[in-house]
């Protein structure tokens, strides 16, 4: 078979505000690919309101599938099947014909928190849940909804109390990456990975998952507003004609499954044997690993949850803002439009911020970033805590900060490394390394020196979703064996940690975990 036969993926990752398409190999080669920064803008609202258009997630789906297949003449007789992942855990809600009835809840929204401490709360109880609850939430499902009010059960029960006409009207509830199978297939439907954050699921025969009848019960939200349940590897569908003429495609084209934007990475980080560990920088964080049980820790809101890897459970955590604090630092510091004056981010901010980071000493000379600029939601699950600066003297500059804020963010890792290795029960080596943040060796190095283990950098860290989900479509078309994932996903460096500086992290690490224990009760009291 020559090259210009050889079928291809086409992989689409729908970010909260980036979006990627790409060419990819059943290997995991990545042949073309195109993004789109800045694609799905977000409305902020009143009282923790997070909104998307889904009509913005459609246009640029459409548009950079174009844009790909023509960087690459023939390779629309070439593709084998498409696969979707997207930000997870987002709400939108369609009627019978597939239409939004309403802009999307996005993962950052906290409306909808109220009405889980309604369904979850009580005498007795233990971490704000009344125990007969908790005892069946965790027993069917490993976790719980969680009180911040951002899973798509809350999501769910703000529409059911806040807007009853559009509860009412709805046909399905889905979430983004479904909602963008629909627009393709026609199918309303989900995966056993995907649905988990509504926390309706039985998960304990990971083969069989399905909604449990006691916990729609307890929620308040009927069955068949919720789409049907198949695994990971399910093929969809063929591509219907509309929407392939939309993005320049043969009609019937396979349509699979796919998988959110925190299991498809895992896929395409190479770390897919059981305790196999990486972590994910992009807008969020997380740092976790397969494991072959369903476990639950409460106190620190780990649990492992179906992951895309038939068959098999992650541990699942999040921490709110990494690569967004450098966005944050980048759009309200460094550059900006505004009184002061026009000054928009040139395209190489990133590295700018980069080389000033390197500039500055290890420790930041004692500047201390606190990553928490929405709250945090593991080790801690508390949604009033807030970021900050501690330290600041005059004789700082750009330097300072722009490190402060990446020894932060990994500062905040080190604190969730503790508790996952715990979770997985034995020390983690080498921790592979993807997302946006892995572009940068000098942020490579700080995590390696902040965690004081080997941080192996994978090749094209930033495209870990696209292959991700392209991976998980060769396996479920057959195409690729799970045991030969890890081979095709090539390491681009590995970062040692420096023993010298193992004194100033650990010393910055205890001032880090001592600043949220002085200032928790203060972001409770003054935090709006």
């Amino acid at each position: 078979m020559t090259s210009l036969e050889r079928p291809l993926i086409l992989a689409i990752d729908l970010g909260t505000t980036a979006c990627k398409v790409a060419l990819v190999t059943p290997q995991g080669r990545i042949v073309a690919h195109v993004r789109e920064a800045d694609a799905t803008p977000t409305r902020f609202l009143p009282g923790g309101g997070a909104e998307q258009d889904p009509a913005d997630w459609w246009d640029v789906v459409t548009r950079l599938v174009r844009r790909v297949l023509g960087e690459m003449p023939g390779a629309r007789s070439r593709v084998a099947a498409v696969a979707v992942s997207a930000h997870w855990s987002g709400t939108v809600a369609v009627d019978r014909e597939g239409r939004p009835l309403r802009p999307a809840i996005i993962w950052m929204d906290t409306r909808g928190a109220p009405y889980v401490r309604a369904i979850t709360g009580g005498f007795p109880g233990v971490e704000g849940y009344r125990l007969d609850r908790l005892f069946w939430w965790i027993r069917l499902t490993g976790g719980i909804p969680t009180h911040s009010g951002k899973d798509p059960i809350a999501h769910i029960l703000y529409l059911k109390h806040r807007e009853p006409q559009v509860y009412r009207a709805a046909y399905k509830f889905l979430e983004p990456k479904d909602y963008l199978n629909l627009r393709l297939t026609g199918k309303f439907a989900s995966d056993y990975a995907t649905i988990v954050l509504h926390w309706l699921t039985d998960n304990r025969d990971i083969r069989r998952v399905a909604y449990h009848p006691r916990l729609l019960r307890m929620a308040g939200i009927a069955r068949e507003k919720l789409p049907g349940l198949y695994p990971p590897t399910h093929v969809l569908g063929p591509l219907l004609p509309g929407p392939a003429e939309a993005m320049g495609l043969p009609a019937g084209v396979p349509v699979v499954m796919g998988a959110p934007d925190v299991q498809a990475p895992a896929l395409g980080s190479g770390a897919v044997r059981d305790y196999e560990p990486h972590i994910y920088i992009g807008t969020s964080s997380w740092l976790t690993c397969h494991v072959p049980f369903k476990k639950t820790d409460l106190f620190h809101n780990m649990a492992s949850l179906p992951a895309a890897v038939p068959a098999r459970y992650f541990v699942a955590n999040e921490q709110e803002t990494a690569g967004a604090s450098l966005t944050f630092l980048r759009d309200a510091f460094f550059y900006g439009r505004d009184a002061l004056g026009d000054c928009p981010a040139p395209d190489d901010a990133y590295a700018r911020m980069d080389a000033l980071a390197r500039r500055a000493p290890t420790g930041a000379r004692g500047l201390l970033f606190l990553p928490w600029l929405y709250g945090e939601r593991t080790p801690v699950e508390d949604p009033h805590v807030r970021g900050g600066l501690l330290g600041l003297s005059l004789g700082m500059g750009r330097a300072e900060v722009a490190r402060a804020v990446l020894e932060g963010v990994a500062l905040n890792l080190r604190w969730l490394l503790k508790y996952v290795e715990a979770f997985a029960g034995r020390r983690f080596e080498a921790i592979r390394f993807i997302g946006g943040g892995a572009r940068s060796a000098v942020w490579s190095q700080i995590l390696a020196d902040v965690l004081d283990r080997p941080i192996a950098q994978v090749e094209e860290p930033d495209l870990a979703g696209v292959r991700g989900v392209a991976l998980l479509a060769s396996l479920s078309l057959g195409l690729l064996r799970l045991e030969d994932v890890a081979r095709h996903v090539p390491v681009k460096a590995v970062y040692h940690p420096d023993p010298a500086h193992r004194k100033v992290y650990d010393e910055k690490f205890r001032a880090f975990l001592d600043a949220y224990r002085r200032l928790k009760g203060w972001y409770r009291r003054w935090s709006p």
